[in-house]
């Protein structure tokens, strides 16, 4: 799926879309800094059934929310410098117990998707608007 977004209330549209689209329980997110990667799961988890207030995962590294489906884990790895923090961090216990796992900078850990079903979502910002691509 393409989409293009061009102001806020296009982001619900999209949330939309996505979750009625979900078949798996990782979903990653790729695009540069300020993309709309955590506004996208602001979104996204609303129109999942979540109450919680959503914030980028930056210096926690994981936040954790809670879904009428199951637990959502919400990723940032940009700090990470290699796949052994990535598995520090007990990245496999996580992806076991979700109903969902959104990561953030998901590069560092992407070849050990191998085997694995998920999406991946790409946010491009153009200055004028953002282009998305889900898979």
């Amino acid at each position: 799926m393409q989409f293009t977004i061009h102001d806020m209330d296009d982001w619900q549209h999209i949330a939309e879309k996505v979750a009625s689209g979900l078949q798996h329980n990782i979903l990653l997110l790729k695009g540069n800094l300020g993309a709309g990667k955590t506004t996208f799961t602001q979104f996204l988890l609303k129109k999942l059934g979540s109450e919680d207030e959503v914030s980028s995962p930056t210096y926690s590294i994981v936040n954790e929310y809670n879904a009428p489906q199951g637990k959502i884990f919400h990723f940032d790895l940009y700090r990470l410098k290699n796949i052994d923090e990535v598995y520090d961090i007990g990245m496999e216990e996580y992806l076991d117990n979700a109903f969902l796992c959104i990561i953030e900078w998901p590069e560092v850990y992407e070849d050990d998707l191998y085997g694995l079903k998920y999406h991946e979502m790409s946010i491009i910002n153009t200055g004028e608007h953002r282009e998305i691509s889900f898979e």
